[in-house]
């Protein structure tokens, strides 16, 4: 990397350390010609699908139309920006994870109904109206009663898993001696 003081060719990491929970590294370096330091931030760039939208129109996923999706979701209720932030995050490994190159808009407004029903029910059933657009109090009813039974997600974090997720999915062998 060119040193930002005197563009000199060659630098050298002094220091690499991980940051935001493993997401970047972080590199101290050191100019060979000057002798200054600086921080570099090294990240991932990972390819996101492109969003089908319902008239059959493919575009990139846009982080920024997501966030101000939810924002004017959780507007005025109790949602701390870093809640919210973890959200989109889960999202986007969502996104990241189907290997597809393209997603429906509509597996993409599940997602987000799922992460906003954890974060604020008034806010999941703003972005539900919306989303599924309501046509009366009928159906805001109906969202609601449905919200209603399902489980919260501490409900959900609390109960126990019928199939580890790490191991394999092979039927365990008999004990020996039985047949």
């Amino acid at each position: 990397m060119h040193c930002p003081f005197c563009k000199a060719i060659d630098t050298r990491v002094v220091d690499s350390r991980l940051a935001e929970d493993g997401a970047q590294v972080r590199r101290r370096r050191e100019c060979e010609h000057c002798g200054s330091r600086f921080t570099t931030f090294e990240r991932a760039q990972l390819s996101m699908p492109n969003i089908v939208k319902r008239s059959g129109d493919p575009e990139p996923f846009s982080e920024e139309k997501l966030r101000r999706g939810m924002e004017s979701a959780v507007y005025k209720r109790p949602v701390s920006a870093e809640r919210l932030d973890h959200a989109i995050e889960s999202i986007k490994r969502k996104l990241r994870a189907t290997s597809d190159r393209e997603v429906n808009s509509q597996q993409l407004g599940e997602w987000v109904m799922e992460e906003l029903r954890d974060l604020d029910h008034v806010a999941y059933v703003r972005f539900a109206s919306i989303y599924r657009s309501f046509e009366d109090v009928n159906a805001f009813r109906e969202e609601i009663e449905r919200l209603q039974t399902l489980p919260t997600a501490e409900q959900r974090r609390s109960q126990m898993s019928l199939i580890d997720p790490e191991s394999p999915q092979t039927p365990p062998a008999p004990p020996r001696g039985v047949r």
